[in-house]
């Protein structure tokens, strides 16, 4: 249990340094987009902005997903990638299949990893939110216009 813990507390550290940057670079770009575009902002141009934020904050959490498929892989757990992958989804989303399991040596690793990536999803929303909400604040005006009569 200890070796698991020596080893997944490092990815996890990994984790959270990679997705502070994936979050540094999303409100980077926010930023940069709402100044450029200040005073002119679309729907189609408010649609892109939160589009961009989410896929950015989807690829950071997938990428979690394969440095852990990629440990698994090293320790010997599964014999190929895809599979390894997979079974990292399973565990960084909590899903909790368990149609593929890791040794018993290693099973530890799991529940590490799903505590990571429900940590790591929760960053990714309330990046989301703050943007969505960014957006709301912006543009009261035309969110009533759009309502209609």
């Amino acid at each position: 249990m200890l070796s698991n813990l020596l080893i997944g507390l490092p990815v996890m550290l990994l984790c959270l340094l990679l997705q502070a940057v994936f979050v540094a670079i999303c409100l980077r770009y926010y930023v940069r987009f709402k100044h450029v575009r200040q005073g002119r902002e679309s729907l189609g141009q408010d649609i892109l902005l939160l589009s961009v934020v989410m896929v950015l904050m989807l690829l950071g959490n997938f990428v979690q997903m394969a440095i852990w498929a990629v440990l698994f892989m090293l320790l010997g757990e599964f014999g190929d990638f895809a599979t390894a992958l997979y079974h990292s989804g399973v565990n960084f989303a909590t899903l909790g299949y368990g149609d593929i399991v890791m040794s018993e040596a290693r099973r530890l690793l799991g529940p590490l990893e799903a505590a990571n990536g429900i940590l790591m999803f929760g960053v990714s929303t309330a990046v989301m939110t703050a943007a969505v909400l960014d957006v709301i604040k912006r543009n009261p005006a035309k969110l009533r216009q759009d309502e209609g009569p």
